[in-house]
């Protein structure tokens, strides 16, 4: 009993809430969740005075007119109003937007299982990647191209708007304006395996020139000193540092690991501890990830490697 109202407040964080929202498209969803509430509630408060009616009423004959009109009202006329109402505040809430309209910034994301891709379109049209982690500025319009490389997943971040699938072979389109600096959190909204529930993304909204100033440390190489064990085991196969080794991205970038805020794509906090914990045996942690456990390296060389990630700011 101690425990449900915990869990209950627990939804109310506004870091992953659709009624606490900080975007324009949030905010017209939670206006129309709003509106549909207080239309159900209104249809709630008749059916049951008429229900109460019916029981408690005084029991006197009626004509057939008087059932004839009621059904038309009750059961054709009311119901038909009242759905023509939510269907038009529904569709008035439709993207108006076209492909031809330029979005001030464009994000690519690529699903996986169990974490996110992120590659930001730079003005020149390069691209940076990144992952786990989203950075956008405030009142701007960004575009999400969302695919998959795997299974279905569902791109979702409550405080600013609704959600989309990313499909294998098929890039789809979401635009979302956040309107508040702050920090929320992202899921993946599609079931997509075992860890499903730990494919979340933290995502911070800067302003204009904290945006920038990210964007412009997001862009540096980083450091190899110190990166010799990391190479010698080989994780620079699968891991891009750039500056230090980019043969390979088969999983997620590790530029600037250490200036992320988790790991494991939102499921541990990004420290030294947890980093080897998750080199150690990652599959204990998240099921069924792609990563191979390092168990079998000396605790020396797992510690080595560990080391060099935090020092990647």
């Amino acid at each position: 009993m101690l425990a449900a109202p915990v869990i209950l407040l627990a939804g109310c964080s506004p870091q992953q809430s659709a009624l606490h929202p900080a975007g324009v498209d949030a905010h017209e969803l939670a206006n129309l969740f709003w509106f549909m509430s207080a239309a159900g509630f209104v249809v709630w408060l008749i059916v049951m005075g008429a229900a109460i009616y019916a029981v408690l009423g005084r029991r006197k004959p009626t004509s057939e007119r008087f059932g004839d009109n009621f059904i038309l009202i009750g059961g054709v006329a009311f119901p038909t109003i009242g759905l023509a109402i939510l269907l038009v505040f529904g569709l008035s809430l439709l993207p108006s937007w076209g492909r031809d309209d330029v979005p001030e910034l464009r994000v690519h994301v690529q699903a996986e299982q169990y974490w996110w891709r992120l590659s930001y379109e730079l003005r020149d049209g390069s691209r940076l990647e990144t992952a786990n982690e989203l950075h956008l500025p405030v009142d701007a319009v960004i575009e999400f191209a969302l695919t998959s490389s795997d299974v279905i997943h569902s791109f979702w971040i409550p405080a600013l708007g609704g959600k989309m699938d990313a499909i294998p072979g098929r890039t789809n389109l979401l635009r979302l304006e956040p309107t508040k600096p702050g920090i929320y959190r992202g899921v993946c909204a599609e079931f997509c395996g075992p860890s499903h529930a730990l494919m979340a993304f933290p995502v911070e909204v800067h302003d204009a020139d904290g945006f920038a100033a990210w964007l412009e440390a997001e862009q540096r190489p980083a450091s190899d000193v110190g990166s010799g064990t990391f190479l010698a085991a080989g994780c620079g196969a699968c891991h891009t540092v750039r500056g230090v080794t980019e043969i390979s991205s088969i999983g997620p970038d590790l530029t600037h690991l250490a200036a992320r805020g988790t790991i494991g794509a939102g499921t541990l906090p990004n420290n030294a501890d947890q980093l080897l914990a998750w080199i150690s045996s990652p599959d204990h942690i998240k099921p069924d990830a792609r990563m191979p456990p390092y168990e079998s390296l000396p605790e020396s060389d797992r510690r080595a490697i560990v080391d060099y990630l935090v020092s990647l700011k």
